[in-house]
C-alpha cells in the first residue's frame, strides 16, 4: 500500500500558507511521491519581506533571556520528537536512518548553542584619550541586530543547516526568511514547526518553500534584506553576491578537500577516517575527502587496505540500521557522477573499486591516476568517490593540495609535530585537521573557507557576528 500524499504549507511570519502552485517532493532512493510543498511566487516572497520587518523589530526588542528560552524550548521540541524528525530527513534526503539520527542531534546542539552564545553579545570599551584632544571623551562600542536575514539552504543536511543559520539569527535578533532546497523543503518546515511551538512572535521567522529559480533573486535583491546567508555551489554564490548589492553576504560555497597521508601516519586510524570521510551521505558533503595523497613508502599498502575496507561498505535502502550508503539527491546527480567517472577512465584513470550506477545509487568508488584534465581531478564531485595519488614529499603533497580553486578544509596524518606545523602554515584552507580526514565539524566552531569555498565563516557564535552589527558610542564628559 503506498503512503499517504502529505500536502504541507508554508511559513509566512506566523501564518501557514498556500500557494496557487505547488511542487513535488520525491524520496531519491525509490523515486516515490512523498509530499507536496507550495511554490511560492514573487508576491509570496514581498508578503514574507514585509511580515519580516514588523518580526525584525519584535526580535531585536526581545530580551535576551527570552531569546535563549525560545531556542532552549525549540531544541527540547526536536529532542521530544526526535524520531520524527529522523524520519523525515530520512524520507527526503540522501542519509541513512543512522546518519539522520546524528543530524537531529547536531541540529538540537546547534540551537542550544544558540541560545547560550545570545548571552554573549557583547562589546568593549574604547579609551578615546590615546588621541590627543580626546581626553575627556569614554566610549563603547555594542552590537545591534542587522534586521531581516535571508537564509539560502542546501539539501545535504536539510535540518542542521537550516539551524545553522535560523539559531543565530535569532539569538541576535533579526527576523529571518528561509528558502530550503527545493529537493528537501519538509525538514525546514518541521523546524519551523518547533520555533512556533516555542512561542516564537509572529513575523520573525519565515520558510518560503518553492524554486529557486523563481523566489531567490526577489529575496536577495531586495533592500530590506541586510544579510544573506547562503550554502550552495559556487556558481550560485557568485550570482548571488552580484544580485544582492551592498548589505553584508555569508558563502559557503564547498570544495574538493584533500588528506595528506604521510609514511609516519598511523594506518588503521588514517583508513577508518578517510573511507568514513568520502563515503559519507554518499559523498555529498562539502568537506568530504575528495583527494587522498600519501608518501610513495606507504601508498599501496594505504590503497590495498583502502579498498578492502570500501568494499566492506553496504549500499542500499536508507531505513535499514545496516545500510552505509544512501542513494544520491537524485537519479540525474548521480548520471553526472557516473559521467565524470567515466570521463577520468577514458583519460587514463584507473578504477580500483566502484564506478557503477543503478538508479540514484553510485557504488563507492576509488580512482587512480587521474589527469588534471579530468573533471573530477579539480572540481567539487560531490558524490562517493575519492581520488588516491602518491607523492614524493610532505611538499609536494602540500603543492597539490593548494593546487585547486577551493580552499574549504583539509587533513594530514604524522606523527611528527614539525611536519603538523609545516601543514598547517603552508595549507591554503580554512581548516586544517592532524590525525584527522578534512571531514571534521563542530557546532561551536568557525567553519569556512578561501578561494571558491566562500566568504566569512558559519557556526553559532561568528554567525551571530556577521548577522550583527557594530555601533560607537561616544560621550564627552563635561569639565
Amino acid at each position: 500500500m503506498k503512503n499517504q500524499i502529505v500536502q504541507e504549507r508554508m511559513l509566512i511570519g506566523g501564518e501557514w500558507v498556500k500557494a496557487k502552485e505547488e511542487m513535488d517532493v520525491f524520496d531519491p532512493g525509490t523515486g516515490e511521491l512523498i509530499a507536496t510543498v507550495p511554490s511560492a511566487s514573487v508576491e509570496d516572497v514581498k508578503e514574507a519581506i514585509k511580515k519580516a520587518k514588523d518580526g525584525a523589530k519584535k526580535s531585536a526588542n526581545l530580551s535576551v533571556h527570552e531569546r535563549m528560552n525560545i531556542l532552549h524550548k525549540a531544541a527540547s521540541y526536536i529532542e521530544a520528537n526526535k524520531t520524527s524528525f529522523v524520519n523525515t530527513i530520512v524520507a527526503e534526503s540522501s542519509k541513512t536512518i543512522r546518519e539522520a539520527r546524528k543530524e537531529v542531534i547536531r541540529c538540537i546542539e546547534t540551537l542550544r548553542l544558540s541560545a547560550e552564545e545570545a548571552r554573549r553579545i557583547d562589546g568593549e570599551t574604547i579609551p578615546f584619550s590615546q588621541m590627543p584632544g580626546h581626553e575627556t571623551r569614554v566610549g563603547y562600542v555594542y552590537r545591534f541586530p542587522v534586521g531581516i536575514v535571508a537564509a539560502i539552504t542546501p539539501f545535504n543536511d536539510p535540518l542542521n543547516l537550516v539551524a545553522h543559520k535560523v539559531g543565530p539569527a535569532i539569538a541576535a535578533g533579526n527576523a529571518v526568511i528561509v528558502k530550503p532546497a527545493s529537493l528537501t523543503p519538509l525538514s525546514a518546515l518541521r523546524l519551523a514547526e518547533a520555533f512556533l511551538h516555542a512561542g516564537l512572535p509572529a513575523n520573525i521567522l519565515s520558510v518560503i518553500t518553492g524554486r529557486g529559480s523563481n523566489i531567490c533573486d526577489p529575496l536577495v535583491e531586495h533592500d530590506d534584506v541586510r544579510f544573506v546567508s547562503f550554502t550552495g555551489g559556487y556558481e550560485t554564490g557568485k550570482e548571488i553576491t552580484k544580485k544582492a548589492g551592498v548589505k553584508k553576504t555569508g558563502m559557503e560555497l564547498g570544495s574538493n578537500s584533500p588528506t595528506i597521508i604521510l609514511k609516519d601516519a598511523n594506518v588503521e586510524e588514517a583508513i577508518s577516517s578517510t573511507v568514513s570521510g568520502a563515503f559519507g551521505v554518499a559523498g555529498q558533503n562539502c568537506i568530504g575527502v575528495q583527494r587522498i595523497y600519501v608518501e610513495y613508502p606507504l601508498y599501496q599498502t594505504f590503497l590495498t587496505r583502502f579498498v578492502k575496507e570500501t568494499k566492506k561498505l553496504k549500499v542500499g535502502t536508507k531505513s535499514e540500521e545496516t545500510t552505509d550508503i544512501g542513494p544520491m539527491i537524485s537519479e540525474n546527480e548521480a548520471k553526472r557522477v557516473e559521467s565524470w567517472i567515466v570521463e577520468a577512465k577514458k583519460l587514463g584513470a584507473s578504477i580500483c573499486c566502484g564506478g557503477e550506477r543503478k538508479k540514484a545509487y553510485v557504488e563507492p568508488t576509488v580512482l587512480t591516476n587521474v589527469p588534471i584534465q579530468a573533471t573530477i581531478a579539480t572540481q567539487e564531485v560531490f558524490g562517493p568517490v575519492v581520488l588516491i595519488e602518491p607523492v614524493d614529499s610532505l611538499q609536494e603533497a602540500i603543492e597539490q593540495s593548494n593546487d585547486s580553486g577551493y580552499g574549504l578544509q583539509a587533513g594530514i596524518f604524522t606523527e611528527k609535530l614539525e611536519t603538523a606545523f609545516q601543514a598547517i602554515h603552508e595549507l591554503q584552507f580554512g581548516g586544517v585537521m592532524i590525525n584527522d580526514s578534512s571531514d571534521v565539524r563542530i557546532d561551536g566552531m568557525p567553519f569556512g573557507g578561501i578561494k571558491g569555498s566562500g566568504i566569512g565563516r558559519e557556526g553559532v557564535r561568528y554567525a551571530i557576528e556577521a548577522m550583527t552589527e557594530q555601533k560607537v558610542v561616544a560621550f564627552k564628559l563635561q569639565k
